[in-house]
């Protein structure tokens, strides 16, 4: 690879506990760097984290992502931060805005100018998961936190905002530590997502940014089928706004036309290409039958310790 990547894995979320954890512990046995947990209509992702990655040492925790809306900032804070006292400061904290039909249609909120909302609850969450007292008063994210979080022994987590179009892309750039992408094709990541976050985190002195890339991955000798059941299980994602956007981006009109499928050394030169294209971290949502998930998983663990 031109640069090296940090690898990791989707956990599914939808088992017990336990397996959950057994699942942790073959992804740390494995030598994954991370894994990151969804949240969308199963276990909320930072309690389970918590849970699970207090009982599994050894390998990064993300969410991708948790949505801004439901929670205010110092709930946020308080959460992240006691995922990070459970795993001795291992989370990755991807956060996002949801979609305009969860947040009106399930939660019944407004999402009207949603990078200014994003942008208002920035200014809140970031000085306090850094241990500082706030006093933001916003148009829609009110936060008076007199005194810093009584969480002891904590590192601020890593901030991930998704970010898709060039307004977020810019406010995750100046403010936050990075993105995390899903459903955006390695062309895009490469002439769309990192330029922009990067230039916008340059402009404003601070770090590069993480781009954390999460695409579907079957490694498999059935190409054909693989694409079939990929579009199948990620079927919704071309139905909505932003994602239908960075499909467009790409020239491509479903999951399987972005993602990694075939063999060993096919999706591993993917991958490669994902790494020249700026991304830090890959995150691979594994699609497959019990075969294709171990083949899967052994290229990661491959990658991983390479």
């Amino acid at each position: 690879m031109a640069k090296p990547l940090r690898i990791g894995s989707m956990l599914e979320t939808d088992k017990p506990l336990a397996e959950v954890v057994a699942v942790l512990e073959r992804y740390r046995e494995a030598g994954l760097d991370h894994a990151f947990a969804s949240q969308i209509f199963g276990p909320d992702a930072l309690t389970l984290l918590a849970a699970a990655g207090s009982r599994v040492p050894g390998i990064g925790l993300g969410t991708g992502v948790v949505p801004v809306y439901p929670r205010h900032p110092m709930m946020l804070a308080q959460q992240a931060l006691t995922v990070q006292m459970a795993t001795d400061n291992r989370l990755l904290l991807g956060i996002g805005l949801s979609h305009q039909v969860v947040v009106e249609n399930m939660w019944g909120m407004s999402f009207e100018r949603p990078a200014a909302y994003m942008r208002e609850y920035l200014s809140a969450l970031m000085p306090l998961l850094r241990g500082e007292g706030v006093h933001s008063d916003g148009e829609r994210v009110t936060t008076h936190a007199f005194a810093p979080l009584d969480i002891a022994n904590v590192e601020p987590p890593p901030v991930l905002v998704a970010a898709l179009a060039d307004t977020m892309l810019k406010l995750a750039g100046r403010v936050a530590d990075g993105t995390v992408t899903w459903m955006t094709g390695t062309a895009t990541i490469g002439s769309h997502i990192v330029p922009t976050i990067t230039a916008a985190a340059e402009a404003a002195g601070r770090p590069a940014p993480r781009v954390v890339v999460s695409l579907p991955i079957t490694v498999t000798n059935d190409g054909e089928g693989a694409k079939e059941r990929i579009n199948e299980v990620f079927s919704i994602y071309p139905n909505l706004p932003s994602y239908k956007a960075m499909l467009d981006k790409e020239g491509a009109e479903a999951a399987a036309d972005i993602g990694f499928v075939g063999d060993e050394e096919a999706v591993a030169a993917s991958i490669s290409k994902l790494a020249d294209a700026g991304a830090t971290d890959f995150v691979g949502a594994i699609v497959g039958d019990a075969e294709e998930r171990a083949r899967g998983l052994g290229l990661l663990s491959e990658l991983a310790r390479s």
